[in-house]
């Protein structure tokens, strides 16, 4: 059986947070760090992996991604994830 996972990314170089959902998050999260990638994320290498949630089906991932992109989920995120001030 699969797993999804909904994860938080955190530059800290940048002070940025990627929030993302995906089935293989060790995979995810070299491709976020990759030199060749091309997407939004490239600019604010490295990230790191802060924060994760493993659900049983894509949807429940997809829908949780969806609450922390969310401005109460990125607040959360920030108080008691990241804990910047």
């Amino acid at each position: 059986m699969s797993m999804y996972f909904t994860y938080v990314l955190f530059s800290k170089k940048f002070e940025k947070i990627y929030i993302g959902y995906t089935s293989d998050l060790e995979k995810r999260l070299a491709s976020h760090n990759d030199g060749r990638n091309k997407g939004w994320t490239k600019k604010f290498q490295p990230w790191s992996l802060v924060y994760f949630e493993e659900f049983e089906e894509k949807t429940d991932a997809m829908k949780r991604e969806k609450q922390l992109k969310s401005a109460n989920g990125r607040a959360f995120i920030y108080s008691e994830i990241i804990l910047v001030p």
